[in-house]
């Protein structure tokens, strides 16, 4: 099958990232992958945002680069046009953005099949996050492609509930959880030991926590808790970077265990696994509640003890005390003392660990697997077109 990946994603994260897994996986089944994307991401490095980007939203009023956004849509859909024209694919698949409906015309002149890969309600996150201006502009976009596509694939259940309170159809929503590579993170002995010796963590329970740090992910309780424990021997192992590291980093020098605290900043993708591999706890503060989190398959596939928020896309993927531990985001001591148990237990986190490695095998959360369902979808619309 030939498949047209259409996105406007100008930043090499955590975004870009379920990107390369999803074609990856589509090519090794043997499809042709087309894609249609911003030529400044090709050559950016991995944990590099858009400088252009960043610049207009920082000086130019809302309503200004909002509407840049949405006039992005002819250049975009000229590309389309072109790419098409030449190429001739089978079907779209489209990660959703905002101010984005050029993947829709261009779907419906060709009366092509479009899929479309939802990771957030955009609308509500910015409005929420940044502001909107031009709210009935965004709103109309968001809800035009929404209710447009020939099927929508979020994320989360949760998600599914958001898209379906703005009247799209049940019929047209297969939630798909994000995924695993199982070649990176199962199918090799990882070994831990060389990051254990760079930062000196021998004999250290390594409280892990691997991504783009932001505030909401509440990383401050946790060097709360390291300071309140002061004979214990936990450490703070943060894989990357992000805009809260220098507050995290003084709030550690204020309590007195900045010495147990490591930041490694911007770590390439190839070398994620041999970090995770190094945490005895895996952590998950906090989570923005319609979200599919990439680093708890990472955790869940290397083994590790996971402790996360009692929070209902967790729960779509883990369990309480069969592959996970869960504290109650709302009972101010718990996330302590469920730290604490865990800590204590070594045989509690091996259980868990092996359960959440069950978890991955028994529900299939692979890139590979959720690229064989988008392919399986495709083909199924193809036949009803026919």
């Amino acid at each position: 099958m030939k498949i047209l990946y259409h996105h406007r994603i100008a930043s090499k994260d955590g975004q870009y990232v379920h990107i390369e897994e999803i074609v990856t996986a589509l090519k090794e089944l043997g499809h042709e992958i087309i894609m249609v994307e911003p030529r400044s991401i090709k050559d950016k490095q991995f944990g590099k945002s858009s400088k252009v980007v960043s610049l207009v939203r920082k000086f130019l009023p809302g309503y200004i680069h909002e509407w840049i956004e949405f006039f992005y849509t002819i250049h975009d859909f000229i590309q389309l046009f072109k790419t098409i024209k030449k190429t001739q694919p089978d079907c779209i698949y489209e990660r959703y953005n905002l101010f984005l409906p050029s993947g829709i015309w261009i779907k419906k002149l060709f009366k092509i099949p479009l899929v479309l890969e939802v990771n957030s309600p955009l609308f509500n996150e910015r409005d929420k996050n940044d502001g909107i201006s031009s709210k009935a502009l965004a709103l109309w976009t968001e809800n035009y492609v929404w209710q447009s596509a020939d099927l929508v694939l979020p994320v989360t259940h949760v998600l599914a509930d958001i898209m379906m309170s703005r009247n799209i159809l049940k019929d047209k929503i297969r939630v798909i959880p994000n995924g695993i590579n199982k070649n990176k993170f199962i199918h090799q002995k990882i070994d831990d030991q060389a990051v254990k010796n760079k930062f000196n963590l021998k004999n250290k329970l390594i409280l892990g926590f691997s991504g783009f740090v932001r505030d909401w992910h509440r990383l401050d309780i946790v060097i709360d808790a390291i300071a309140s424990h002061k004979t214990e021997n936990w450490h703070l192992l943060l894989v990357g970077d992000g805009p809260v590291r220098q507050r995290l980093e003084a709030q550690a020098e204020e309590l007195g265990v900045a010495d147990r605290v490591t930041f490694t900043g911007l770590i390439s993708r190839d070398l994620i696994p041999e970090y995770v591999a190094a945490f005895d706890i895996a952590l998950q503060p906090e989570v923005v509640a319609y979200a599919s989190p990439l680093k708890l398959f990472e955790y869940m596939a290397l083994g590790k003890a996971i402790l996360a928020p009692d929070r209902p896309n967790i729960k779509e993927i883990l369990t309480d005390e069969e592959d996970c531990l869960l504290f109650s985001p709302d009972q101010k001591d718990d996330f302590i003392l469920k730290l604490e148990l865990l800590a204590q237990s070594p045989n509690l986190q091996k259980k868990i660990g092996l359960g959440a490695i069950d978890t991955v095998n028994n529900k299939g959360l692979y890139w590979q697997e959720n690229a064989k369902t988008i392919a399986n979808l495709f083909s199924e619309l193809k036949k009803f077109k026919d």
